[in-house]
């Protein structure tokens, strides 16, 4: 998978509003932010790393409804880390 990240700091700052706002006029792409308010445009995976996902998220959420510890969430769920990068792991 390949991420591209993209440096705005010299003409915008890319707020939690103005990136909502990105995500939801382009819903078809992957966003994500890091830390520094850079925006990271994520390719989407090959058949391999779809396969594996699937299964890494059909454990989790097995697991998750056995322990009943939680919530799950997939891949296209977006956190706000405490470090303020707004990131979307593959399962959580």
């Amino acid at each position: 998978m390949t991420a591209y990240t993209i440096d705005f700091s010299a003409i915008a700052q890319i707020t939690d509003e103005r990136f909502a706002q990105l995500c939801q006029t382009n819903p078809d792409m992957q966003f994500e932010r890091n830390a520094k308010g850079d925006l990271i445009i994520v390719a989407p995976t090959g058949g391999e790393t779809g396969i594996y996902n699937a299964k890494l998220t059909t454990r989790f959420v097995v697991w998750n409804e056995q322990t009943q510890l939680g919530e799950g969430f997939d891949s296209s769920t977006c956190f706000k880390l405490p470090n303020g990068a707004l990131r979307s792991p593959d399962v959580a």
